[in-house]
């Protein structure tokens, strides 16, 4: 059954006794409603061909000093999907396969040619077409869901080799997509277990859903995901794979961010309590020394010890207030600044320590200013905490200090790496409690006020370490929902 609306049908053919003949035939289709135009010049029924305007197009093979071949040659791209049918005197097996090869939809010999068989490849060649760009728009959907997916998407075979992958997949392996063509899934596994585990599922050709590994890049990054394979079989019998890594970063970062608020919740309800119940006795013990004061010129050493204790009562108050503020963030004020700028600055201040421990300090920055709404003095205090601890965690005249400040679409990344001790991995989620500390002599305030003041800044922290290998904080900063300057955070 032909189309209800009317079929818009070009003849290129320079002989006019053809046209006729074959547009006779057609308009004796007696399930059809066609508008027949003619063209005879190569040219114009290329312009013609290329401006879309018919349902069907009808190429003699003999076009002057041109052919049709040549005609469907330019014609027929990627985008191109419309019908045509090549026309030629008499049949030639060569003009067929060529024609086929070229992109025509079907090849028609002129002397065989009746009402019935150009209905017949009228119906076919509209159908053919039809289907044909359905099916590219399909791809064409597809293709941008594989290629915008901001999971890693791939094709491996059997041997988890690839042979195809999105950009995510370059961005998670580091690696250029044409570098990770020939490679293996395995090269990137972080452990032998873990490879066996997945090899002995491949083996199965078992679907693997949201299996749990960890991917160490090209840069020696760890990287923890969760694996996705899927088997097709191929039309030669082979299988071949389409897998899918989901990175689990920004999840297990936010799982550690909600920990952490959690824990300095549970501690802020502590401090309080305990601060109410100090400065309860403690206030009587101030009342009580006022009454004790010594008249002047009596007991010097009486006098002496009442002003002793005066002193520590303001004293221990005063650190009392402290540790409630760092339960909280503080009221701030915020500019517009250059995180290069406050990093060099707080480099600076810890300048000392670096020289006298022979640090060695790389900078690798954004090639312009990354600006961002801080408090710039309080900022600087909590970039010069993380750096002074790299310092101490390193040997002196082997220490390798890297600074990074990257730009991402929705986020701004400080990075802090030295090639210390590392922190075991069981001290990480206590590392910013207050009071909790590695050091001989340490306090253990430097990185809870450091994570209290990135919490005013609307900041996530990130550490990752090993031991013996160094310590890496990852600073983020989102740039869609910023601080307006002059509000308090």
């Amino acid at each position: 059954m032909l189309n209800a609306h009317d079929i818009r049908i070009l003849i290129v053919d320079d002989d006019e006794d053809d046209y006729f003949i074959l547009s006779d035939y057609i308009k004796e289709i007696e399930s059809g409603k066609f508008i027949i135009d003619w063209c005879t010049d190569y040219d114009d029924a290329l312009i013609k061909i290329r401006e879309r305007k018919y349902d069907i197009y009808f190429v003699d093979y003999r076009l002057g000093h041109h052919t049709g071949l040549e005609l469907l040659q330019e014609v027929c791209t990627d985008e191109f999907c419309d019908p045509v049918v090549l026309l030629t005197g008499k049949g030639n097996k060569d003009i067929d396969i060529k024609a086929m090869q070229s992109g025509a939809t079907d090849y028609l010999i002129k002397s065989e040619l009746n009402t019935e068989k150009l209905e017949r490849c009228i119906r076919y060649s509209l159908d053919r077409a039809d289907d044909l760009k359905e099916l590219k728009a399909r791809e064409k959907r597809y293709r941008n869901l594989f290629e915008n997916s901001k999971d890693a998407i791939f094709i491996v075979d059997e041997n988890l080799v690839f042979s195809e992958a999105n950009q995510a997949a370059s961005y998670l392996f580091s690696a250029r997509v044409k570098d990770l063509v020939g490679q293996t899934l395995f090269d990137f596994l972080g452990s032998e277990q873990q490879k066996k585990q997945v090899a002995h599922l491949v083996e199965r050709k078992d679907n693997i859903n949201d299996l749990q590994i960890e991917i160490q890049n090209s840069k020696g990054e760890s990287i923890f995901c969760l694996l996705s394979l899927s088997f097709i079989e191929g039309h030669d019998g082979n299988h071949f794979i389409h897998g899918i890594l989901h990175d689990m970063t920004n999840i297990r970062r936010a799982e550690a961010a909600n920990l952490q608020a959690q824990k300095l919740a549970a501690n802020e309800r502590l401090m309080r309590t305990l601060a109410h119940e100090i400065r309860n006795p403690l206030n009587n013990i101030g009342l009580s020394l006022d009454y004790l004061t010594v008249p002047a010129g009596e007991d010097d050493t009486q006098s002496d010890l009442v002003s002793i204790m005066q002193r520590n009562c303001v004293r221990i108050n005063h650190i009392i207030t402290e540790l409630l503020d760092l339960t909280k963030p503080p009221e701030l004020t915020f500019q517009p600044c250059s995180l290069q700028e406050i990093l060099d600055e707080s480099i600076a201040i810890s300048s000392d320590r670096i020289n006298l421990q022979k640090i060695e300090v790389e900078k690798n920055y954004a090639p312009i200013p990354l600006t961002i709404p801080a408090n710039r003095s309080k900022l600087t205090i909590a970039f010069t905490n993380i750096l002074i601890n790299a310092v101490e965690a390193m040997s002196g005249g082997k220490g390798k200090l890297s600074i990074g400040v990257e730009a991402f679409p929705s986020r701004y990344a400080v990075s802090i790496k030295d090639n210390g001790n590392g922190i075991p991995e069981e001290y990480l989620p206590k590392l910013f409690e207050p009071f909790f500390t590695l050091k001989k002599n340490g306090v253990g305030l430097g990185l809870a006020a450091s994570y209290t003041i990135l919490q005013s800044h609307k900041a996530n922290v990130y550490v990752e370490s090993k031991i013996d290998k160094g310590t890496e904080f990852v600073i983020t900063f989102n740039t869609e929902n910023e601080l307006m300057e002059g509000t308090s955070a």
